[in-house]
């Protein structure tokens, strides 16, 4: 019985090693044969804010680096024209409609409240990132990635705070084996007591967030990994207490400038990001493993219109012409994307959760996005012109601002440096047209963004026919997404 006892105990035995070494196997093969993944998320940063964009003044030399060494995507869009509702796109692969995710978390559940009279009701509020949802996180970590999550989640109910994590619903509930929530040295850190000045040039404040980034990628590691720096710049409020930095812009910045204060304090927080960036991407170099990473940076959404020149794009932050919704979005991976590369083909953030699972070595599935690694490999578009003529959608059912709407601009234009009333509305880009879809009124605007990036010539009369078709198509794609409308009756519950 003993010797039987002890046969048993060894077969257990040789079965948990032969586990543990085929385990260990798997793991080194996927550490063989598959990249390691950074994805750098910035807040509010538009697609003009970067010297590698095109911006006049604003020195932002880690991420042109980035951009050298990388393709740099013209044509890159974030899921949605604000914060909560594009991160769940992006996390998930889905569109913001299919989510039914359109706009920012709250502290509690209802409706939208706007301060002034407005015809349409919108959706109520999602409130959380439902946990049925698959993310980038959890089929990675089902493929052996370590998962790690780094900063803003902002996917569900604030808890305890302004932008505190659930318990629940937050980021290690959703497939992050590691995740620490820091505000690192952003002013939503400050609370009532602002940092001692900093007069020293080019010395900056610690951000204890990137120092959290940047230790978890010097650390050793059996397996590959998935690691997202989620930073809270340049989202406002928008201040530093790096005076060297003011000081440089106050020199730089031209005179007569429209709101010159603001833009001289948002220079200087704009070149803070690019330093704490830097941080990041230096860490990965020094660990070692920068072959082996793809990085890939990009927005949420468009600028702020109080601080960033969204132009030459129209609009900006909250609503859907091309300034809150046109981002940067650069992707590195030494030796296997080439370098210095510019591509105009249209991509989105949804698109982000098909290709890493892609260079992962699997397939997603149930998303809406599509796997960009053909492109990013072959650095032209070659036998992926599909891309070309595919059809991206977005869906913001709501008002913004809540507060003050009456005060806002009734026109929506090209660097008001103001905010604007944004009403319910949706749009549809295929190819080089654009059509937006406004649900009070029922109307339509169309654009060829090839020669009108700005949005000033409304061709739906002249090209009535090709409106007609994007707005069926529009229409036809919310509602197989099973989308929620604004809408007249104050009853409906949905």
């Amino acid at each position: 019985m003993q010797s039987q006892t002890c046969g048993i105990r060894s077969w257990r035995l040789a079965t948990t090693v032969f586990s543990a070494c085929l385990v260990l196997s798997i793991f080194q093969l996927s550490r063989a044969g598959s990249p390691n993944i950074l994805l750098i998320l910035a807040d509010d940063l538009a697609w003009t804010d970067l010297g590698c964009y095109g911006h006049p003044w604003h020195e932002t030399p880690n991420i042109d680096r980035l951009a050298e060494e990388g393709m740099r995507f013209t044509n890159g869009y974030a899921p949605a024209p604000i914060c909560s509702a594009s991160r769940a796109s992006i996390l998930t692969g889905k569109t913001t409609a299919r989510l039914r995710f359109e706009f920012v978390t709250k502290d509690k559940p209802g409706r939208q409240t706007v301060d002034a009279d407005v015809p349409l009701n919108p959706p109520k509020f999602t409130l959380n990132l439902h946990l049925f949802e698959k993310t980038i996180a959890e089929q990675l970590a089902e493929l052996g990635y370590q998962t790690a999550f780094f900063g803003k989640w902002h996917l569900n109910a604030h808890h305890e705070r302004y932008l505190g994590w659930s318990p629940i619903y937050g980021p290690q509930q959703q497939g992050f084996e590691i995740a620490v929530d820091d505000f690192g040295a952003h002013p939503f850190a400050w609370q009532e007591k602002t940092p001692d000045s900093v007069d020293t040039p080019q010395e900056y404040v610690e951000d204890s967030m990137v120092d959290g980034v940047c230790k978890f990628l010097s650390e050793e590691a059996s397996r590959p990994f998935f690691a997202m720096a989620s930073s809270y710049y340049v989202h406002t409020p928008v201040k530093t207490s790096c005076k060297w930095l003011i000081d440089k812009y106050e020199q730089n910045i031209p005179q007569d400038v429209p709101q010159r204060d603001k833009r001289v304090a948002y220079a200087a927080f704009v070149e803070s990001f690019d330093h704490y960036v830097g941080q990041i991407l230096d860490a990965l170099e020094e660990s070692g493993n920068k072959n082996d990473t793809i990085v890939v940076f990009t927005s949420d959404n468009g600028g702020h219109p109080e601080y960033a020149a969204n132009g030459p794009l129209r609009g900006s932050k909250w609503n859907l012409y091309e300034g809150g919704i046109r981002v940067p979005m650069i992707v590195s991976w030494p030796g296997q994307i080439s370098a210095g590369v510019e591509c105009d083909v249209p991509v989105v953030g949804y698109d982000l959760f098909p290709t890493f699972v892609d260079f992962a070595g699997d397939k997603a599935t149930h998303v809406d996005g599509v796997s960009l690694r053909p492109l990013l490999l072959s650095g032209s578009v070659g036998e992926q012109a599909d891309l070309l003529n595919r059809s991206l959608v977005w869906h913001f059912p709501y008002y913004h601002p809540e507060r003050d709407f009456g005060k806002a601009l009734d026109v929506i234009g090209v660097n008001d440096f103001a905010v604007s009333k944004t009403r319910p509305q949706s749009a549809i880009r295929r190819g080089n047209l654009k059509l937006l879809h406004f649900a009070e009124d029922d109307r339509v605007e169309l654009y060829d963004l090839s020669k009108d990036p700005s949005e000033e010539q409304d061709l739906s009369q002249s090209d009535g026919e090709v409106a007609q078709e994007l707005r069926d198509q529009l229409r036809d794609s919310l509602m197989q997404m099973n989308a929620r409308m604004a809408k007249r009756s104050s009853g409906v519950d949905y």
